[in-house]
């Protein structure tokens, strides 16, 4: 049936065109080859218009949408967020405990004795301690101590300090303990430390209750040659075997002391050479009886 109504077509449009062009003039008349291209032209027009489809709303709505440019929405970078650098630990107030210098832990005291406890320190902070900076009592047994003490000086970043505190042990047997720390210029407690004494209210004899409770030393002279005395205190009679510990080894002979009662007795180790440079050594002495403990230090420079 399409194909009837496009030979229709065709006819009509080829004699429309033939009429038109009647020639009051042979020479304007179109030759036939034109004629038929035209109408060719003519008929491929209506059969591209016949063959539109009819689009229903939707349709036209997905062919528009689908025709039309994509509009791309702007999408906003992250931006790095700028972080304040970290603030540090502040590690201005800081100290590290060494040694019992005097009575290390569980010394036996006669009660109701005075003595005098001694810890050695170091300043491992970036901040010096002044004389702002004090030996405070924390807690547990005061043994008729200070509540506060100031430090008799400066304690620089790096160097060590041997702290004191005199004290009265309690007048009844036991284990006792006092819980001490340093106190900054701003009342901060920054560190702790404490003495633990047995009490003995029979005195300080022989036995269990002989302990030595100290040791000094005493270098004198300059490098590369110094003199060197330790002092070893106890409390009471009795005997004490003793070596010194290097920083690169121990010595193989070691000393004997016998005490008649509480008291000092001084070794002298005369010359010590330490001749090399910009060098340090100390050297501690180690009680092997009757306390089995290392403490007291001599350190040696050589700037």
């Amino acid at each position: 049936m399409q194909k009837n109504h496009i030979t229709l077509a065709i006819a009509v449009i080829i004699g429309a065109l033939l009429a038109c062009n009647v020639p009051s003039n042979t020479s304007n008349q179109p030759s036939p080859d034109a004629v038929l291209t035209a109408a060719a032209l003519t008929v491929q027009a209506q059969l591209s218009a016949n063959n539109t489809p009819t689009l229903s709303p939707a349709d036209t709505a997905i062919s528009t949408s689908s025709a039309s440019t994509p509009t791309f929405t702007p999408v906003a970078l992250a931006t790095a967020t700028s972080l304040s650098p970290a603030t540090p630990t502040s590690n201005c107030d800081n100290a590290l405990f060494i040694t019992d210098v005097t009575y290390p832990d569980n010394t036996v005291v006669p009660a109701g004795s005075t003595f005098t406890k001694t810890w050695r320190l170091q300043n491992i902070g970036s901040c010096s301690w002044t004389p702002s900076y004090a030996l405070v009592f924390v807690s547990d047994n005061v043994m008729n101590g200070p509540i506060a003490q100031a430090l008799s000086g400066n304690v620089n970043p790096g160097q060590t300090v041997d702290i004191s505190v005199n004290l009265q042990a309690p007048s009844s047997n036991g284990t006792y303990t006092g819980n001490w720390g340093l106190r900054n210029a701003s009342g901060v407690i920054f560190t702790h430390f404490y003495v633990k004494i047995k009490v003995n209210s029979g005195g300080g004899g022989g036995g269990s209750a002989f302990a030595v409770t100290g040791v000094t030393f005493n270098v004198t002279g300059s490098c590369p040659n110094f003199d060197m005395t330790v002092t070893v205190t106890t409390n009471g009679a009795g005997t004490v075997n003793l070596h010194r510990v290097f920083i690169s080894g121990t010595d193989t002979t070691p000393k004997t002391l016998t005490f008649s009662g509480a008291g000092n007795q001084t070794i002298d180790y005369g010359p010590v050479y330490f001749g090399t440079a910009h060098s340090s050594e100390w050297t501690d002495i180690y009680i092997d009886s009757p306390n089995h403990q290392q403490f007291g230090r001599a350190t040696f420079s050589c700037p």
